[in-house]
């Protein structure tokens, strides 16, 4: 099969003062299908990597309409492949595997799909949790390169034993080993993925063909135009040991670091502060600078922790879904009742009990049990007390601004249109932000407002 020549990215400079334009084009080498087969067998793997007409379409896709996407993952491999290699061979695993974390989620720790999967292996919280990946309002250990690859390692592994094929295990990790099993009884029984592939939901039939399609590319950049030199890089990093209430970025402007590239070694921390309880948390920073903050870490430590403690509490306590500092009780819907009553009941928001429970409207069925996270003070003769606490309005000004943004106290007359005008932001970022879900705002009411 033979296959032409692509030419892409037309762009025109034009050089000032000269008048003149220079059209440059980029020429991607062309490939073809059984060059691609070739090398294909030629990689060492011990991941099964089948070749067809559906992997070729996405080594077209990959290397020739989403170049840029391609180059974004090559800038920065070097971020997380090696801890991906050095985890895998612990567990004594495929190499290659690292690969799945590209069509996971495109090497970026902090991503959240629309199924509220997390992190650079994308675990839904259930998943997590088997797994040992906890997370609150302030941190996520699914966001944690390091913790996230050991669970995918030993997940991957788990899903292994279970199907004895890594192209099954894949498709486990992918739709649950449930949906698999389904296909393979659906198949009557067989055991290859390309023989249960049309019984397999359709994101799964796209999962492993995108898996082999990068496995084949990242081995073969340089046949494909692409430069394998990445461009960004971890410094050498080590540890301290945080147990307390910790703002960071007041303890990077005590030492002159970027809380950036603090926030970017740590990407599990989400609000820019461990909370009051912290146990030895390990927060990465370079080799180089441990010496002098071990040397004055009382005085950092100290400063650290009397910063946006009490308005990054009520935040935690009352964003909308916050289950932090909760209890989880269980609610099993009676006749009469709606989402309002439960919701006055326990002395929460019907908000929250929606988003506890994935609930989009205000439908609830008799006998369905619904997921009520109380605090620990919370009890039948005490319940107006936590109605109490729970509706306490915010400070009417915080002790410090949140890290990545200031914080503004709602005003007599003030709308989230004025104050977005105001501070040079939108409306959606403002909503977004603060996690409203309409447009009411109340005197009194503290706004992150992001820079």
């Amino acid at each position: 099969m033979t296959r032409k020549w692509f030419l892409l990215g037309i762009i025109f400079i034009s050089l000032v003062g000269k008048g003149q334009e220079f059209q440059l084009t980029e020429v991607i080498p062309d490939n073809t299908y059984d060059e691609i087969a070739d090398r294909m067998s030629c990689i060492e793997n011990e991941v099964p990597l089948v070749f067809n007409e559906r992997v070729m379409a996405f080594i077209d896709y990959f290397a020739i309409k989403d170049r840029e996407y391609t180059r974004d993952i090559i800038r920065k491999k070097e971020l997380y492949f090696p801890l991906f290699s050095e985890t895998l061979a612990r567990y004594n695993m495929p190499d290659e595997l690292k690969y799945l974390a590209i069509v996971e989620s495109g090497l970026r720790p902090n991503a959240i799909s629309r199924a509220n999967a997390v992190g650079l292996w994308q675990f839904i919280s259930s998943t997590g949790k088997m797994y040992g990946l906890t997370s609150d309002w302030y941190v996520d250990d699914r966001m944690d390169p390091v913790e996230a690859t050991d669970a995918a390692a030993r997940h991957l592994r788990d899903l292994y034993n279970s199907f004895n094929s890594w192209e099954l295990a894949l498709a486990a990790y992918n739709c649950g080993p449930g949906n698999v099993r389904k296909a393979i009884r659906r198949s009557g029984y067989k055991r290859d993925f390309w023989e249960i592939y049309r019984y397999l939901p359709r994101e799964t039939r796209s999962y492993v063909p995108q898996f082999v399609a990068i496995t084949y590319l990242f081995n073969h950049l340089e046949e494909h135009g692409f430069s394998e030199e990445p461009e960004y890089f971890h410094p050498e990093l080590d540890t301290i040991l945080i147990s307390q209430y910790f703002h960071l970025e007041t303890f990077c402007n005590q030492i002159g670091m970027c809380v950036d590239d603090v926030l970017m070694w740590n990407p599990q921390i989400k609000r820019g502060a461990l909370p009051e309880g912290t146990k030895n948390f390990a927060l990465k920073i370079p080799t180089d600078w441990k010496e002098d903050i071990v040397a004055n870490r009382i005085t950092l430590y100290d400063t650290a922790s009397k910063v946006g403690k009490e308005h990054l509490d009520y935040l935690a306590r009352n964003t909308p879904g916050s289950t932090y500092g909760r209890e989880r009780l269980y609610y099993r819907v009676r006749s009469g009742d709606v989402l309002g009553t439960i919701a006055q009941q326990y002395g929460v928001r019907v908000s929250d009990i929606r988003s506890w429970n994935g609930i989009r409207g205000n439908l609830i069925r008799v006998g369905q049990r619904l997921s009520i996270w109380v605090l620990p003070t919370y009890n039948s003769s005490s319940k107006s007390l936590y109605t109490a606490l729970a509706t306490t309005p915010p400070p009417s000004q915080p002790s410090a601004p949140l890290a990545g943004g200031s914080v503004y106290t709602v005003k007599s007359g003030d709308s989230l249109w004025s104050i977005s005008r105001n501070n040079n932001t939108s409306i959606e970022k403002l909503k977004e932000v603060n996690r409203l879900t309409t447009n009411t705002i109340k005197p009194g009411q503290s706004l992150v407002i992001p820079n």
